[in-house]
């Protein structure tokens, strides 16, 4: 129930992301708020998971895995995926609002990452996951078909945000599939999320000259970029990846639509954006989804896939 429990706070802190960034500087882009989000996130997640990581070595019984091609692979995947979760889910918000985005972003995530997850391990999802998805996928639906109100004459669900929030939450798939595949050869959660963080700062340290980061000189820009970097970054997936350890892949994605829930709640408490009465629904029978998949999670994690060598 604890790895639950992590997973749950840290898509709480990961709902806050599309509200942070709404009422940060007018004048961020999509592309460099995610640039300075992972400097600063990804720079600290490696830093100190680099010293977890060591001192989890020295009362570790096992021997360490060796850093073999696919590991370094799967590693890299997590990096990238990270790097490129950024603008896309941004973009998303940006042009569809914070709760819509947020949960079309997270929505594909767990029936992504369980499909992916059954391809690489064979392992097949439990029922009461496959009942939890269901469910919370049809919140997800109705609250990405009900959306927000719109005044007469407004545009409805703009197509580029949409395909940029179907892209983060294929790109969040990759990450918890890559990492659980990690997790099972043998390598410890403050390696596998330090290495994500460290890959994905210097992504972002390549991309600093080519966006405008003038925003964060001013007191908002500030406040928001740190929030962002420490604790939806730092803390966030620190909980996350620990919290896979005791969970499949599936699972730890599907209990992570706490993010879209948390997301529009915060917007219509904190941004006063209206969801229609479908959407409301959708909020209900999301939540039912993750409180039947949480409760459900008392059991043992399934047994491990086969271990990826390296």
């Amino acid at each position: 129930m604890i790895s639950v429990l992590a997973v749950l706070v840290a898509a709480l802190l990961f709902g806050t992301t599309g509200t942070a960034q709404a009422l940060g500087p007018e004048d961020t882009t999509p592309l460099a708020v995610g640039v300075m989000r992972l400097i600063i996130g990804g720079t600290v997640l490696a830093g100190v998971s680099a010293l977890l990581a060591r001192r989890h070595a020295r009362t570790r019984i096992t021997p360490a895995p060796r850093a073999g091609t696919r590991a370094v692979l799967l590693m890299s995947a997590t990096a990238v995926c990270l790097a490129v979760y950024q603008p896309l889910f941004f973009l998303g918000t940006a042009r569809n609002g914070v709760a819509v985005g947020t949960v079309v972003a997270l929505g594909s995530a767990p029936v992504l990452a369980g499909v992916l997850e059954w391809l690489l391990t064979r392992r097949r999802p439990s029922g009461i996951w496959l009942g939890a998805t269901a469910l919370a996928t049809i919140g997800v639906v109705l609250l990405g078909f009900g959306g927000q109100e719109h005044t007469a004459g407004s545009a409805g669900t703009d197509a580029l945000g949409l395909l940029g929030s179907i892209g983060a939450g294929a790109s969040f798939a990759v990450i918890a599939v890559s990492q659980r595949r990690l997790l099972d050869a043998g390598w410890d959660p403050f390696t596998v999320v330090g290495a994500m963080g460290a890959g994905s700062a210097v992504i972002a340290l390549a991309a600093l000259p080519f966006v405008d980061v003038s925003w964060v000189a001013e007191p908002r820009g500030a406040l928001m970029a740190a929030w962002l970097g420490i604790a939806t970054i730092v803390v966030a997936y620190g909980l996350f990846t620990w919290g896979l350890g005791g969970l499949t892949a599936a699972t730890a994605a599907t209990l992570t639509l706490g993010e879209p829930l948390t997301a529009s709640v915060l917007g219509l408490v904190a941004l006063g954006e209206r969801l229609a009465p479908l959407a409301i629904a959708g909020l209900i029978v999301l939540a039912a989804g993750l409180a039947l998949l949480a409760a459900g999670s008392r059991a043992p994690r399934d047994p491990a896939p086969f271990a990826v060598e390296g």
